[in-house]
């Protein structure tokens, strides 16, 4: 027989990115972002804005593990918040009830959060909206939860498949979110000025007419059977 856990087990956040770090990263798009860290990063492609214009962000990442149909762990996260703080909440992908509504994210926007983002369901879409506080979830539901715990915060997580600590850069838009780790936000960095000259370059192509890329003709070269 083990104890009972304490409601919430924390760690305080002992490292985060430079404002310039952030401000390189700031208006990227996620693709751009992607593409930086090796084609990998972005969460399950089910995570996506609650509210469509409201949606680009880049910030600190603050996770909590919620766990489902609990939401402790994410009130509990205010105590830690710093300004430009992205909550991360993992629910483990429960969608049967919502981990939090607009008084809890009109709660973090009053302290700095720079959005909030979870694998679970949230509810109250039209006050989201009205709080103006980028949101994304993997659903929406009025089903409310409760706030027992156990509960972790400051603490690696992972959600929609990817690990995210306290310190990484989370990034979001349209397409869905991205999380850049902390040992690499220098390195990725460093790699978007040649993604954004790639793309830049093969955007004005196709723009001119393009229509059959060179670096495709040269990988099918003898390599294409016609039956």
């Amino acid at each position: 027989m083990i104890e009972d856990p304490p409601l919430i087990t924390f760690r305080r956040p002992s490292r985060r990115p430079t404002p310039d770090e952030l401000a390189r990263l700031e208006g990227t798009p996620t693709g751009f972002v992607v593409d930086a860290l090796g084609g990998r990063g972005a969460l399950d492609a089910r995570i996506k804005p609650v509210v469509p214009g409201q949606a680009a962000f880049c910030g600190v990442a603050l996770p909590c593990q919620a766990g489902p149909s609990d939401n402790l762990a994410v009130f509990a996260s205010l105590q830690f918040l710093q300004p430009g703080d992205v909550i991360v909440a993992a629910a483990d992908g429960h969608l049967a009830s919502s981990i939090t509504g607009d008084l809890l994210l009109g709660m973090a926007r009053n302290l700095g959060a720079r959005a909030f983002v979870t694998d679970g369901a949230v509810r109250d879409v039209a006050g989201i909206e009205a709080v103006g506080l980028p949101c994304f979830a993997a659903g929406v539901t009025p089903n409310s939860p409760a706030r027992n715990g156990p509960g972790l915060v400051g603490l690696p997580a992972v959600i929609g498949g990817v690990a995210v600590a306290a310190g990484d850069i989370v990034v979001g838009d349209a397409d869905g979110v991205v999380v850049v780790p902390y040992e690499r936000i220098g390195e990725v960095i460093e790699r978007l000025a040649a993604v954004r000259r790639a793309e830049a370059d093969l955007d004005s192509k196709v723009k001119a007419g393009l229509g059959l890329p060179d670096f495709v003709a040269r990988t099918l070269e003898g390599r294409m059977r016609e039956v």
